[in-house]
């Protein structure tokens, strides 16, 4: 482990302490110019210090920058079972994650970046990924499901970070099928499921849960194409390590779900955190649009519509939106 981590780690279990330069030096066995050395690439890299003559320094509390060291803190020894790997810029992070996948990497890989480039979402949409304002995540799961429970994935993710919003946030949060996480009626999270299947045995070879939230709305807001659908979790940074603790939340979270999969231990808390079932809404897919019914979601996670010509159906993929 560089000086650099070291030192990062320090501040971050003793987020809020101070800590003078020759107090580190000790701890780590290093020169005080290593510690100034370390301190300056970390600020270099966007964490922020408030300093205090004869205290030393304290990583601020409104510093926010994602770090292995900050999202292991807030996982706790549950952090062992997890290879988290973090980026500044990736192009996209189930991008990466697939190529790791497709290389041997084992379950439990998490890729967390602060932006995506080419950041993607369903229907092969572009997911816009700013820095500094986002949290996008992804998770290797190499599951012993058959193609048709990938859904699952999907939607135990939604409610992990449905929960976790909720809990950091205090706010009201909830889903709309299939995937997308909605607070005070705005889209603050979409996920990507991506898989490899076995086409013999008919099993998924490997999975990829890809999740990104909005943490704060970007400088000049969002695209056009989203302004008046997408909303952030925060309005102003709050005075805590967001993300590091959401992105532990959401893994440690979806990891109970994944765990129990084929029970659907995430099901009632999906069914009560609907936002679709009982509105009217339109089916949108490779046919023409159709207006219809969201009925109710059934116990695999389908999409009971009903059509206004009367008939029925139960969706498993496809994409719907809300009538208002």
């Amino acid at each position: 482990m560089s000086v650099r981590e070291d030192v990062l780690k320090i501040f971050e279990n003793g987020r809020g302490e101070y800590f003078s330069g020759e107090e580190l030096a000790v701890r780590l066995n290093v020169s005080r110019t290593a510690v100034w050395k370390a301190v300056r690439q970390l600020e270099s890299e966007g964490y922020e210090f408030d300093a205090v003559s004869g205290r030393g320094y304290s990583l601020s509390k409104t510093c926010d920058v994602i770090s292995k060291r900050g999202i292991e803190k807030h996982l706790g020894d549950d952090a062992k079972y997890f290879d988290i790997n973090v980026y500044k810029t990736v192009t996209s992070t189930n991008t990466l994650l697939k190529e790791m996948a497709a290389n041997g990497a084992a379950e439990g890989t998490v890729i967390v970046a602060a932006e995506q480039t080419a950041g993607k979402g369903r229907m092969s949409r572009r997911f816009v990924s700013p820095y500094g304002t986002g949290l996008y995540l992804s998770i290797l799961l190499r599951p012993k499901i058959n193609a048709d429970e990938a859904l699952f994935i999907t939607t135990a993710a939604a409610v992990a970070v449905a929960r976790t919003v909720e809990e950091v946030s205090g706010k009201s949060v909830g889903i709309k099928w299939v995937n997308d996480v909605f607070m005070d009626g705005r889209k603050i999270c979409g996920i990507l499921t991506e898989a490899s299947f076995d086409m013999e045995s008919g099993r998924l070879e490997y999975a990829i849960c890809g999740i990104g939230v909005n943490i704060l709305t970007p400088k000049g807001g969002f695209p056009e194409e989203i302004k008046n659908i997408a909303g952030a979790v925060f309005d102003e940074q709050p005075s805590f390590d967001a993300k590091n603790r959401i992105a532990a939340g959401i893994i440690e979270k979806f990891t109970e779900y994944y765990k129990r999969l084929p029970e659907h231990a995430f099901f009632e808390e999906y069914k009560k955190r609907s936002v679709t079932a009982g509105k009217r809404i339109t089916v949108l897919g490779s046919d023409e649009p159709r207006s219809a019914t969201a009925v109710e979601i059934d116990e695999s996670c389908q999409l009971v519509v009903r059509y206004d010509d009367g008939s029925e159906c139960a969706l498993n993929s496809g994409e719907v939106s809300i009538r208002n």
